[in-house]
Parts: C-alpha cells; sequence; structure tokens
C-alpha cells in the first residue's frame, strides 16, 4: 500500500475497485454477478458493463475500460465512494480465485483490497467517533437554547401574569388568559389552536390542543368568584358533542367551589380534569414541567377518579 505521505483514501479506492472489477473474474457476466451485483452496482450500470462499445474502436469495452465508465458515472451521480467502499470489502473476503484469469493478480488484488479495508475501516471509526462527538454538541446546544428560551419566556409570561392578577381588567383578564395558555402551551411544545367557534357559529372555544392522540378542550376561566357546577357542564356539553378521543381541560385561575369535585367524581363519563392558578404559577415559574403536570392530571383521573390533582403532589 502506499505510504502514510502520499496516501490518498478516495483515489486509492478508486484504484482498487478498478483492479477489483478487472482482476478477480476472467468474464464479464461472472463479474457483473459475482462481483458488480453483490456491491449494489446499479443494473443500469451493469447493463452498460456488458453491452457498451468503445466508440472509437466500435468493439465491446474490456472489464478494465468499462469498469472506468462505471465509477466515472458513479461519481458523477454521487454514488461511487459506497459502491467502491463495497468493491473493496467484497474483495478483501474473495476466495473464489478460480475465476480469475490469473490467480496470482487476484490474490495481490485481494491482499490490497484486506490492507486498505483495515485502514478504511479505522479512518470510518473515526469519523463515525468525531460525527457523534460532534452530534451530542448539537444536541446539547439545541437543548441548551431551548432551556434558554423557555426560562426567557417564562419569566415574561409570569410577570404579565402577576400583573394582570394585581390590576387587570376584569373583563380582560379572560382574553388574556387564553392568549397565555397558547403561548405556554406552545413554549412547551405543545401546539394548541387558538380560540374558535364550530357548530355554525353556535359554541365558543376558548383553545385546543392535541398530547398523545388526544384532543383536549380548554376552558379558561378568571374570574373573582369561584367556578360552579354550571360553568362545568358547559364544557362537558362541549366535550360530549366532540370525537371519542376528546377530553376537557377546566382552568379556572380562582379554583372552584367545594361542591365540584364531588360532583365530577359521580360523572360516569370522567372526561373533565381541573387545573387552578396555583398549577398554572408553578409552570410559568418552572417549578413544575407542564406536560408530567398534564400527565400527573390525567393519571389521577383515569385511575384514582380523582378530577383535581394539584401540582402541590407533583412537587412534594
Amino acid at each position: 500500500m502506499n505510504s502514510d505521505a502520499t496516501f490518498s483514501p478516495d483515489a486509492d479506492a478508486r484504484r482498487l475497485a478498478l483492479e477489483v472489477i478487472a482482476t478477480l473474474c476472467n468474464v464479464k457476466t461472472t463479474c457483473a454477478e459475482q462481483v458488480l451485483r453483490r456491491a449494489d452496482v446499479p443494473e443500469d450500470m451493469i447493463l452498460r458493463f456488458l453491452t457498451e462499445r468503445n466508440p472509437t474502436t466500435g468493439k465491446n469495452r474490456s472489464k478494465r475500460e468499462a469498469g472506468s465508465v462505471i465509477l466515472d458515472e458513479l461519481a458523477r451521480r454521487g454514488d461511487d465512494q459506497v459502491v467502491t467502499r463495497k468493491l473493496i470489502k467484497l474483495a478483501a473476503r474473495w476466495t473464489a480465485f478460480h475465476l480469475a484469469q490469473d490467480e496470482y493478480k487476484a490474490r495481490a488484488v485481494v491482499q490490497k483490497a484486506r490492507e486498505l479495508d483495515g485502514i478504511l475501516a479505522e479512518m470510518e471509526e473515526r469519523e463515525k467517533v468525531e460525527h457523534d462527538r460532534q452530534l451530542r454538541e448539537s444536541i446539547d446546544r439545541q437543548r441548551r437554547d431551548k432551556e434558554h428560551i423557555v426560562r426567557r419566556e417564562s419569566a415574561l409570561l409570569l410577570a404579565q401574569f402577576e400583573q394582570a392578577a394585581v390590576d387587570g381588567d376584569p373583563q380582560q383578564r379572560g382574553y388574556f388568559l387564553e392568549d397565555l395558555v397558547n403561548r405556554l402551551f406552545n413554549l412547551h411544545g405543545i401546539k394548541v389552536r387558538r380560540s374558535f367557534r364550530r357548530n355554525e357559529g353556535g359554541e365558543q372555544i376558548d383553545a385546543a390542543f392535541e398530547m398523545d392522540g388526544w384532543q383536549y378542550i380548554v376552558e379558561c376561566r378568571w374570574r373573582d368568584s369561584l367556578a360552579d357546577m354550571r360553568q362545568l357542564d358547559g364544557l362537558a356539553g362541549q366535550v360530549s358533542r366532540s370525537g371519542r378521543q376528546t377530553m376537557g381541560l377546566f382552568l379556572s385561575i380562582n379554583g372552584w367551589f367545594k361542591h365540584v369535585v364531588p360532583l365530577l367524581k359521580q360523572n360516569p363519563d370522567k372526561s373533565i380534569f381541573l387545573m387552578e392558578g396555583y398549577d398554572l404559577r408553578c409552570v410559568l415559574d418552572l417549578q413544575a414541567d407542564l406536560r408530567e403536570l398534564l400527565k400527573g392530571k390525567l393519571s389521577a383521573l383515569n385511575l384514582d377518579s380523582e378530577p383535581y390533582f394539584s401540582v402541590a403532589r407533583l412537587l412534594g
């Protein structure tokens, strides 16, 4: 093999691949079957290898000449390195020396292929290690960037939430809460459909989102008074008029009357779960992960028949 000073992986590999095509099999058809097809050379290239004539002499091309045409065309298509590597791997494991016109030349080519195969394997391993390192760094960088964005945007949303709680217009707080939910859920990778009307304008949906194959209708409420079953019955009707894989999330910043949870437990559908201002604030303050909180609430509803799972249980 060439010394390290003159070794050029692509050029040396191409030269050796051409020797493999020209030397290992004496008969063209045998070379096509035992070498080219096993190296995944495209069928149109194999057909050219078998049938194409030299435009100057009009004679069938030799294996070496036809092989050179194949490698040139593969290089033009951008597939030459893959096929060349396969040809060398095939030659490194070659034992059918009886197919060659000159067994000694074939053995010499196979020995070169074994040496180059080892060198290329080491290079590929180093490249793989470097690729994996760069991939890990890229993933870590993306994660850090995402965490930075989440921290920055969460701090902004929390400040707006606290400001609205102090001096927000009671009539406008409901609209602000809908917008806050949209921005918060999107920030945590949960795509939200903003407020919309359906059933020919007969129903107003505050928000909706999809998670793990289920659809969730969200009712947002920010009133000074506690929520009662009349508001939750409205959400229950919206859920019942939706598809089977639909549930309802009732978000009431100031909570609900104490009779709400017992009445929800009596509902055999178990399709509505609750969220209050403390839950929301803990997510905004990054004390709790939104997805984990939602999944905790769903597990409590589906397994324990508890419509309200407090963020305090997640943090405790």
